[in-house]
């Protein structure tokens, strides 16, 4: 059974490209245009992995992970942040959130599979 990948970005060219990405990699993704519409996505999907960038409108990436480290469903499913905030301070942040690694923008395809593949292989 493929493993199922929820990926929260505003950016449809971003959403695009890591979708298709890792679907050529065998991966199922389902895309999600902000925080509020992949926790919308949750409960009737089996998800493996989120991705999620962190400046997004109406529920932020930061807010997102808290929230999904909260849920005692949800509490270890792997998260990666894919941002353009680069600076120490954010990506500590988003680390101390609960994010299990931190891929900056703009980003290799072929990182992005090695993390994935931590998680889900």
């Amino acid at each position: 059974m493929k493993k199922i990948i929820l990926l929260a970005d505003d950016s449809p060219t971003i959403r695009k490209f890591v979708a298709f990405s890792l679907k050529m990699k065998g991966y199922e993704v389902l895309s999600a245009s902000d925080g509020m519409e992949a926790m919308e996505m949750l409960p009737d999907n089996a998800i493996d992995l989120i991705i999620t960038d962190l400046n997004m409108p109406n529920l932020d990436g930061f807010s997102l992970i808290n929230m999904l480290r909260e849920n005692p469903d949800y509490e270890d499913v792997p998260i990666i942040i894919l941002s353009s905030l680069s600076s120490g301070e954010e990506i500590k942040r988003g680390m101390s959130c609960g994010a299990n690694s931190y891929l900056i923008k703009p980003f290799n395809p072929e990182r992005i599979h090695y993390e994935v593949s931590k998680y889900l292989n």
